[in-house]
């Protein structure tokens, strides 16, 4: 019977972190970022409505400041700022990665191409080409804010 309590309370929670996310924006998940449950993987419990900071990439609007961002979205920020600022063409991930250091490893390419993605699903880049990323035009020029 305990079982049956344990998938009961289990439901539950899912129900309430469904009914958080489709009340908030009136159900857009569009400027929110998924964090997976850590009690999933056995560790300590952390209230759901909590979020690392690190985890969080706001939707783009005028007046942000590139501080809203973890540090290493505004060093991709920084890389493709500079980039923009002497005229010089979008970069790739690769690149990118070379610019931060020489280990350039696939699995820091991938790490950066995620971030970057995220960041032109975000209105914070544009991705003129595939695979090749620059500062979106609003954002172009603001210098970081910070």
């Amino acid at each position: 019977m305990p079982s049956v309590v344990v998938l009961e309370q289990h439901e539950l929670g899912a129900r309430c972190r469904v009914d958080a996310v489709l009340a908030a924006d009136c159900g857009s998940t569009a400027d929110t970022e998924d964090v997976p449950d850590p009690r999933a993987a056995g560790g300590p419990s952390v209230p759901r409505d909590s979020a690392k900071p690190k985890s969080q990439v706001p939707v783009w609007r005028e007046g942000l400041a590139w501080s809203v961002l973890p540090v290493d979205y505004q060093r991709i920020l920084q890389a493709l700022s500079d980039r923009d600022r002497l005229h010089q063409g979008p970069l790739t991930c690769q690149e990118v990665a070379v610019m931060f250091g020489p280990d350039a490893v696939p699995a820091k390419v991938e790490a950066l191409r995620s971030k970057a993605k995220r960041l032109v699903a975000r209105g914070w880049l544009a991705e003129p080409a595939p695979g090749r990323f620059m500062l979106a035009k609003a954002t172009a020029g603001r210098g970081g804010g910070s």
